[in-house]
């Protein structure tokens, strides 16, 4: 039986390997300022969404993306003074900030998406799709257990 303290060590090294190879990919591809790659993933989806362009409000993409609201300020602060986003008071709500992804930032998506996609490749590499399936299985059933999410009891055969 593997221990809790492997199980961590593991889950440690393979985020923080994954997130350095992930900025690899970016910085090779010049656009090593990114810090968070998947918020702007997640700005260009829904800003296609809305009919003015404008996003998520940060405490959303806080919720999204599971990390602090704090964490969400200071990168799309980075994010700003990199030109990639504006932010602008949220209708109604001056304090309620939406986010508004400009021309470089919508270029700068494919990018990190082509750099989050060949990350993964070469993370799953020589895994077979079934087995890539059941990883998924496993690391989605991790997060709604860490999460406190109903648990799905597994369907019971019934016998002949």
């Amino acid at each position: 039986m593997v221990s809790p303290r492997e199980m961590e060590l593991l889950t440690r090294q393979l985020n923080q390997a994954h997130r350095a190879a992930v900025q690899a990919e970016l910085a090779a591809a010049g656009l090593g300022e990114i810090g968070h790659p998947m918020l702007l993933a997640i700005l260009h989806g829904s800003c296609q969404e809305d009919a003015d362009g404008f996003c998520h409000a940060q405490r959303e993409l806080a919720e999204l993306l599971h990390i602090s609201p704090a964490a969400v300020a200071n990168s799309l602060k980075s994010l700003e003074k990199g030109g990639y986003v504006q932010r602008r008071p949220g209708p109604g709500d001056a304090r309620r900030n939406q986010v508004l992804l400009t021309e470089k930032g919508h270029q700068a998506v494919a990018a990190c998406q082509n750099a989050l996609e060949s990350v993964s490749r070469r993370m799953l590499d020589g895994f077979t799709p079934a087995e890539q399936e059941q990883l998924l299985a496993f690391r989605q059933r991790m997060l709604r257990n860490l999460l406190g999410d109903e648990p799905k009891s597994p369907a019971k055969k019934e016998e002949p």
